[in-house]
């Protein structure tokens, strides 16, 4: 069974160097050692090897500019990327709030940027999306019988997969995604939105930035859709670094990210290019770990609404765990803002 857990982990995760081999994992942290690649992970907004093909020359920039090999370790599921973070076979990645704000906490990663795009707003949102045509098109219908309906959803790490719906739109109305519906599909967002385009699943759970890629992606299978439900404003996705590299070497990160693509002329012109190639990013803006405390509250919201709906022995126990989450999410804050918790 070990061997087997082992197995289905490995076969999640795709390495690829840029130049070098990949560096062997739980190593100590060598920042002087220009030899030692980088490990950059991403998370899986398509499949693995689309979303390494996407990073690929963002990160061979970032090669040059470190003057280091940058390694890509780009996964399947938000639970294969979180292993490889707490095994610290990480030093860099790409990961939207709740992930971020798991690896701070836990005291392995520190933010340095936080990505921004070309539509100007500090953020984006989740969406539902159900098919144009059909018995099973609109809101109040998913909401009146939810256990009609097959949803097709992200990870439960996921902020607008999974977090957000839960937290803004079913908890508020008594359904827990979980175990409401007649069925249901976990995967990416590409996965979840071709699911109900080719009516595997009656909704699926997306977002405006992941639906502008898949319109371009899937013409034919996002004309079949349509959004039906979105949340309020999430804050952008981060970039991290693993704690245990100094203030130096994350400096040195940060400026490479906020200079990116700020060049006038060709070298700028590239940059902007390889961008706008992925997920029309405009760039990066520096950003510290309380940048996470939008997520941390969000956290907190769905934890506190769940055991407001949740059934308990008595209302003794239903308070305790209101108590616990209070304290757990003030001591996040705090050590999200730098003081002692």
């Amino acid at each position: 069974m070990a061997r087997r857990a082992a197995s289905l982990v490995w076969r999640g995760l795709v390495a690829v160097c840029l130049g070098c081999q990949l560096a062997a994992p739980a190593q100590p942290v060598a920042a002087s050692s220009a030899a030692v690649p980088l490990r950059f992970g991403i998370l899986p907004l398509g499949g693995a090897f689309e979303s390494r093909n996407d990073w690929e020359p963002m990160l061979a920039d970032l090669s040059r500019g470190l003057g280091r090999p940058v390694s890509v370790l780009s996964v399947n599921s938000y639970e294969a990327l979180e292993q490889a973070i707490q095994r610290d076979q990480v030093d860099m990645a790409f990961l939207s709030g709740k992930m971020a704000l798991d690896a701070v906490s836990q005291r392995r990663m520190n933010v340095v940027a936080q990505v921004t795009r070309h539509d100007g707003l500090p953020g984006y949102r989740a969406l539902l999306l159900a098919r144009k045509t059909g018995d099973r098109t609109t809101l109040k219908d998913l909401l009146a019988q939810p256990d009609r309906w097959r949803l097709a959803r992200g990870e439960s790490r996921s902020v607008s997969g999974f977090i957000v719906p839960q937290l803004q739109l079913f908890l508020p109305n008594h359904i827990a995604m979980e175990t409401r519906f007649a069925s249901e599909v976990v995967g990416t967002h590409q996965a979840t939105a071709l699911a109900v385009a080719n009516g595997e699943a009656d909704v699926a759970t997306n977002n405006t930035a992941d639906f502008e890629r898949f319109r371009l992606q899937f013409p034919a299978e996002a004309e079949r859709l349509q959004v039906i439900w979105e949340s309020e404003l999430i804050p952008h996705a981060q970039i991290v670094v693993r704690r245990d590299y100094s203030p130096e070497f994350q400096k040195k990160v940060q400026a490479f990210l906020v200079d990116y693509a700020r060049a006038k002329g060709p070298r700028g012109d590239a940059e902007r290019a390889v961008l706008k190639s992925l997920h029309d990013l405009a760039g990066f803006l520096p950003a510290d770990n309380t940048s996470l405390l939008p997520a941390a509250k969000l956290a907190y919201q769905l934890a506190r609404q769940s055991a407001m709906s949740a059934q308990w022995v008595n209302e003794s126990a239903r308070q305790a765990r209101l108590q616990r989450i209070e304290s757990g999410y003030a001591e996040q804050a705090a050590a999200l803002r730098g003081a002692a918790p």
